[in-house]
């Protein structure tokens, strides 16, 4: 629970920004929890997801818990939600996570952010010493900060880093969001064309473009384009963010249908076809996607390149 009071010591040294979800995480953290995770920690640069993640699991097992407080009500210290918010705190910190038009401690994504805030208010983005700090002020005992950096390591790979690492986070930030035919582009989720028209969300190459603009670099919008704007990359070079290509002739760049963003161990982001959401994918191993691989860039700016 979040308890208002001066800073303590705290054990542990705190990490830096975090890498991507862990099979584990995957395993542990419903979708739409993760997704908030990440989104969360965007206005707090330097506050690792995973930490934010792993005080979520602590206090209500995200979400699934059944313990006084949780859904409703509050809990013998006046604490409630899932991330377990005093209301004197939620009344300082809390945030409208989803932008229905109201902060309600209840609402797990409103819930998640505001406990984001919160940390990054107590210094939880400068990394270290101030991480640890911030984690005590959420809730006053050095075993809970052991156990929330404990758990938060289970929960991403070691840091990745440079501009493939960006491109896995952005995507990352849109697990669950829907496919939408001609959908997505640099700037985020947009309404589709077509069988898309009424859907907002992103198509396979829409969702490379977004997660790509965000490391800095413009990708063409259509999946046989993004085959040629990067330098080609041998399978066993494979690195998070790499694009991943899919064709009905392997043999045929013409015949490009389908791009992903490589996730690593033999997985992908991606937006697979109307009715099914952004979600990460087997590709190794799996007959279809195997018949159909093409290849992998690794996109690149000018300046790269040069």
């Amino acid at each position: 629970m979040i308890l208002l009071a001066g800073h303590n010591s705290a054990a542990g040294t705190g990490s830096e920004l975090a890498g991507a979800p862990t099979a584990e995480a995957e395993r542990d953290i419903p979708p739409a929890y993760l997704r908030w995770y990440l989104d969360a920690v965007v206005a707090c640069p330097g506050l690792p997801w995973n930490v934010l993640a792993a005080i979520g699991k602590i206090e209500s097992d995200h979400g699934r818990s059944t313990a006084p407080g949780v859904h409703s009500g509050q809990n013998t210290a006046g604490a409630g939600g899932p991330m377990q918010f005093l209301a004197a705190t939620w009344a300082a910190y809390g945030i409208d996570g989803d932008h229905d038009g109201r902060k309600d401690r209840y609402n797990p994504a409103d819930a998640i952010h505001g406990a984001a805030h919160y940390l990054c208010a107590n210094g939880a983005g400068k990394g270290g010493k101030r991480l640890n700090r911030a984690i005590w002020q959420y809730n006053h005992a050095d075993w809970y900060v052991r156990k929330v950096l404990a758990q938060a390591a289970l929960y991403a790979a070691p840091t990745a880093t440079g501009r493939g690492a960006v491109a896995v986070r952005a995507a990352l930030r849109w697990l669950g969001t829907p496919y939408s035919w001609g959908g997505g582009g640099p700037s985020g989720p947009t309404y589709g064309t077509a069988q898309g028209a009424g859907t907002k969300g992103f198509d396979c190459s829409g969702l490379t473009q977004y997660a790509w603009a965000q490391a800095g670099i413009r990708l063409p919008r259509v999946a046989a384009d993004q085959y040629n704007a990067g330098t080609h990359i041998p399978r066993p070079q494979l690195q998070p963010g790499d694009l991943l290509f899919f064709a009905t002739n392997p043999r045929n760049p013409a015949t490009i249908h389908h791009v992903g963003i490589y996730y690593g161990r033999g997985r992908m982001i991606h937006a697979p076809h109307t009715g099914d959401i952004v979600r990460i994918s087997q590709f190794t191993g799996n007959p279809y996607r195997e018949r159909q691989y093409i290849g992998a860039t690794r996109p690149a700016s000018r300046t790269d390149e040069a």
